[in-house]
């Protein structure tokens, strides 16, 4: 949505497009950019902004305009937490400052959900139920609805037991909620963090060291990190942090100026190209659209596994052995509804599946991933944390990058903490979530006094085990 190139060219181009004079453009800019507190990169080039300050200027360069309605449709999906947050909070300020009504569709609605005074909640393109968000989760909790897996962690743990307390969606109220109940219920033991056992070390980066231009700054900065063999390890971190960057460099997209990166004990410098990407190194970017070259969902999955071509006596053989692993996958995604569609008319979630089906089919041994969770719901967000457990228990080692907290508090096996260019610390999942204020859970954050190991929803329904409905 950023067309042109300077801060403050963005923040005006929407009122010299409706042809208002210089004197009030200035104003309403000056007005907005401090409302926003974009003062200090005002003057900045619009590409050296962060993802956080870029979605903050889209905003901005749009209420300038003094819209009566603002219509954001997942605007938070490509933020880390804390700008995810007060990317939130702004829009609760235009709200309830200004009066500007917002209509926002979102998946992450553990803070989004409690800004809202409304709440509808759609399935299958039909409106499931609508009102206040209370009411919405007493209605998809009294129907059993897939749906009521997307409501924040306070409705989920309310659920889960026989209470008539009123229906929490904030973590304050979930804090009050759990505070009340383990009154006169006592809390159960969590059991302890199972670590699944893995293999040798198959990702190693020694002092890694990148930068994009010989006089620009330091991206990367003395990386050091080894994944082994069937390990799901995730990456969390600010935005322009150097995440993204890192993903480039393990997948050979950009080499590092110093250090070493090493596969299965080898330098990533030594393989062939078709060692690297077909079977071995399997790469699902931040932007699913960079993989699909075809007219159709179902040419663009057979276009990776067409390869040359066979001998005549053995075409049949292979064609049939190219149409099984082409529905399982199709199974596997859940794209059999969209295989005559155009790729670039896909939902983004729909589109995420899409490209990692492509992925899935050259079978590789490891997998990066980048973002793979935006844009998607929470009950495929199940399905896709299922197939990622499976593919470990294959021994498909998985590197994730990711902003959903949520997600690598319940799949991943580790977690590291990506800041200035390098891995700060790396722990088992629960330990990591467990000692942080920021990202970590709402479920953390609302039963860190009662069960302080307690990362996921499910671990404090754990904890109250003796009284969940069954």
């Amino acid at each position: 949505q950023v067309v042109t190139d300077k801060v403050w060219h963005e923040l005006a181009f929407g009122l010299e497009s409706l042809g208002f004079d210089t004197p009030t453009i200035r104003r309403r800019v000056a007005e907005m950019a401090s409302f926003f507190g974009i003062q200090d990169w005002f003057y900045k080039n619009v590409t050296e902004l962060s993802g956080g300050q870029k979605q903050l200027l889209s905003l901005a360069s749009v209420m300038v305009m003094q819209p009566r309605v603002l219509i954001l449709d997942e605007p938070t999906s490509q933020l880390d937490p804390i700008a995810a947050s007060d990317f939130l909070q702004t829009l609760g300020r235009i709200n309830r400052e200004l009066g500007t009504t917002v209509l926002l569709t979102e998946h992450r609605l553990e803070e989004a959900l409690p800004l809202a005074t409304h709440a509808a909640v759609m399935d299958g393109g039909r409106l499931l139920c609508t009102g206040a968000p209370a009411e919405v989760g007493g209605l998809l909790r009294q129907e059993g609805h897939r749906m009521f897996l997307a409501m924040p962690s306070a409705m989920r743990i309310w659920a889960s037991v026989q209470s008539d307390a009123s229906c929490p969606v904030t973590v304050r109220e979930g804090k009050a909620f759990l505070t009340e109940w383990l009154t006169d219920h006592p809390a159960q033991p969590l059991p302890p963090e199972e670590i699944p056992p893995c293999g040798e070390v198959v990702l190693a980066a020694e002092d890694v060291w990148f930068k994009y231009e010989e006089k620009g700054p330091d991206i990367v900065r003395g990386l050091h990190m080894t994944v082994r063999r069937g390990e799901f390890m995730a990456l969390l971190g600010g935005n322009g942090t150097g995440k993204s960057t890192t993903m480039n460099l393990i997948a050979r997209i950009r080499h590092p100026y110093r250090g070493k990166i090493w596969l299965e004990g080898k330098s990533i410098d030594k393989y062939t190209d078709n060692e690297l990407y077909h079977g071995f190194l399997g790469v699902m970017p931040q932007n699913p659209q960079s993989l699909f070259v075809k007219k159709t969902v179902r040419d663009d999955l057979y276009e990776m596994i067409d390869g040359k071509k066979e001998k005549r006596s053995d075409a049949f053989s292979i064609e049939m052995s190219k149409r099984d692993a082409v529905a399982g996958i199709v199974s596997l995604t859940k794209l059999a509804d969209l295989l005559d569609r155009h790729p670039y008319d896909l939902s983004g979630g729909e589109q995420q599946r899409l490209a990692l089906a492509k992925v899935l089919l050259l079978r590789p041994r490891i997998l990066l991933m980048d973002e793979p969770t935006k844009g998607i719901d929470n009950h495929y967000k199940k399905e896709l944390g299922e197939i990622l457990r499976k593919l470990t228990e294959h021994g498909v080692t998985i590197l994730l990058i990711s902003h959903d907290v949520e997600f690598c508090a319940q799949y991943a096996d580790r977690v590291g903490l990506f800041f200035e260019g390098n891995v700060v610390t790396n722990k088992p999942a629960k330990e990591f979530f467990a000692g942080n204020s920021f990202y970590t859970t709402a479920a953390n954050r609302m039963s860190r006094q009662f069960f302080p190991d307690a990362v996921t929803v499910e671990d404090v329904v754990a904890g109250v085990d003796a009284y969940v409905r069954r």
